[in-house]
This record gives C-alpha cells, sequence and structure tokens, in this order.
C-alpha cells in the first residue's frame, strides 16, 4: 500500500504524512511548484520524513485558473479553494503513475477562515477528481470517514479530531513523534501577501500573466515609468544577484559604475530616451551620492555594455511616484 501526500513543508502536512507512515503505510511526497510558492521547504520535510519527493510544476495551469477562479480570492489574491482543489486534481492524475492508493493532505478543520472551515473543505473536494480517495489524518474523526479508512487500509482509531486555530496539539504530536525542525505558522504562498498582491495586480492590469514577468515581482523596488515599462531596483546584494539572472532577451540592467555604491536596475519593456532617462534618474536614487550629484550608469544588454550615460541623483519624492 502507497499513498501520494501533498507535502508544503509545514508542520500540519508532515504530522499528516507520519501518521499514516506509523501505519506501515509506504509515503511518497509530492509539493507543487509555480513562482508564487517553491519546493524548498517541502524538500526540507521530506528529508526530515525520510520519504521520496515528486516536485511537479503546473505554473500555466494555474495561470489560466487565477483568470477565474470558481470560488473567488482571500483577502488578497489568493484563490486558496481552487489552489488546494486543483493540486487534488493533479494529484489524483499521479496516483497510478506512482503505484499509489490514496492521496494525504494536512488540513485541519477551522484552522483557516477560507479553505478550511467545512464549506471550504467540501468545496475543495468537489474541485476534486475522486473526493473518496482524499485522507485528512489531523482531522478525519470530524470528517466522513473516506474509502482508505471504511476499506480498513488505514485505521480509523489511530487518527485524529483536530479543529481550530491553536498549535498545542500539533506540537505534542510533533513532540511524540521526535520531530522538532519545523516552521512556524506561515502562508508560504505569495498570493497571500498585501505587497505582492498590489504588484501582481498592477501587472495583471498591463502585461497579464507572464512567468518571467512574474517571477520578477518578488525581488526589488517596482517602477511603473509607462504602460508598456517598467523598473525593478534591487535592495540589498541578494536582491542585485536575483535581477541579474532574471534578466533576459530584450531587458536592459543599469549598475553604477564600480566606484559608486548603488543597485542592479533591470529595465523591461520598450523605452524611449524619455523612458530611459527616468529609469536612470531612479536607479542614481538610490546609488550612494548626494542629491543633485552626477553620475555615471552602465547600461547593459545581455552580457555587452551598450554605453555609458550621466545622470543626476534626485530627491527622492521626484521618484515615489512611479513606484508600485
Amino acid at each position: 500500500m502507497k499513498a501520494l501526500s501533498l507535502l508544503s513543508g509545514g508542520l500540519d502536512s508532515i504530522l499528516a504524512a507520519r501518521t499514516v507512515m506509523e501505519q506501515g503505510i509506504e509515503v511518497i511526497g509530492l509539493c507543487f511548484v509555480t513562482p508564487f510558492f517553491g519546493p524548498e521547504p517541502a524538500r526540507k520535510a521530506a528529508g526530515q520524513l525520510g520519504i521520496k519527493l515528486i516536485e511537479h510544476d503546473f505554473t500555466g495551469d494555474y495561470f489560466e485558473m487565477m483568470k477565474n477562479p470558481r470560488y473567488g480570492f482571500g483577502g488578497n489574491m489568493n484563490p486558496c479553494i481552487d489552489c488546494h482543489g486543483m493540486m487534488l486534481r493533479t494529484a489524483h492524475g499521479l496516483l497510478e503513475k506512482h503505484e499509489a492508493s490514496f492521496l494525504i493532505t494536512g488540513e485541519v478543520l477551522g484552522e483557516r477562515p477560507m479553505s478550511q472551515t467545512k464549506g471550504g473543505l467540501n468545496a475543495v473536494l468537489k474541485l476534486s477528481a475522486d473526493r473518496d480517495l482524499i485522507l485528512r489524518p489531523l482531522s478525519a474523526k470530524l470528517l466522513a470517514p473516506s474509502k482508505p479508512e471504511r476499506e480498513g487500509w488505514v485505521d480509523r482509531e489511530k487518527l485524529y479530531d483536530f479543529s481550530g486555530r491553536g498549535r498545542k496539539r500539533q506540537e505534542e504530536l510533533a513532540k511524540k513523534f521526535g520531530i522538532k525542525d519545523y516552521p512556524q505558522p506561515a502562508g508560504g504562498c505569495l498570493l497571500t501577501e498585501p505587497n505582492y498582491s498590489t504588484r501582481l495586480k498592477e501587472l495583471l492590469k498591463h502585461e497579464g500573466l507572464v512567468r518571467r514577468d512574474v517571477e520578477l515581482l518578488a525581488a526589488g523596488r517596482h517602477f511603473r515609468i509607462a504602460p508598456d515599462l517598467k523598473l525593478a531596483v534591487g535592495r540589498n546584494k541578494a536582491e542585485n544577484e536575483v535581477l541579474l539572472k532574471l534578466a533576459g532577451e530584450g531587458d536592459l540592467v543599469i549598475r553604477p559604475d564600480h566606484h559608486i555604491k548603488g543597485p542592479v536596475g533591470l529595465l523591461r519593456g520598450r523605452p524611449d530616451e524619455a523612458g530611459l532617462a527616468l529609469a536612470l534618474q531612479i536607479v542614481a536614487r538610490y546609488c550612494d551620492v548626494k542629491i543633485d550629484e552626477k553620475l555615471s550608469l552602465n547600461i547593459y544588454s545581455g552580457k555587452d555594455q551598450m554605453k555609458t550615460q550621466e545622470t543626476m541623483k534626485p530627491a527622492e519624492q521626484e521618484v515615489n511616484g512611479y513606484m508600485i
């Protein structure tokens, strides 16, 4: 007997997988990947559990779902019910490939206000392919028995009746299992973050859901220079490196001369002379020189330096109006 366990890397998903493993069932971890959430926490959890992890990127399908989620969005741009339903529907399609009989999720009744109320859990089931093959070990005793329970694949008496937003019972179970290294409660999804959601809404207005543009949203300060022209400016060394990696065909990279401390700017779109001049000023705003001081900025296309152009560092209020 094998089961696929949706593994986000959070404590609930770790405990759900471990609970089923305790019954002698082979568990394979399954995490989903989009620009909004990645596999790193799941990799760590799978290593801790000692199980195989499948990483499944379904960005294209996810973007399509986000255009019109059946159950709408949460407080920000998070389509939680549709997201969970899509994960389960996709996971169902992977059962046969991995010779697994049922699915495991770490959902806890009443833990989240949108997707984990009783109505939310039922809505997620409606979006899945076969609701009867989904086992929620942490709240199973509060829900109708699923096929794995009715058929005796798992012992329902060894499952749990967790509910609500408190973490005490989960922490006690983690201690019992000897699980010490787990993340504190957090969304783990960029779509739940207000600032990121604001940027995403602005992107949808101008460019739509294009993967390379979405991947850019998580790094740096962002400025809308023109309807078809956008600038991202790094806030630290790590973000500067991310922007350099994300620079693609058609993008311009703006950097100060080596003797001046300052950020990387990534300009995406088709700049005219005025648009490029404004982008240079915005990058200069974050360089380590005095206001109204002249400085030279280097402009690159790909690995080739196109030119060096002088600009002047503006006051903060002169560029803040362009910030997203």
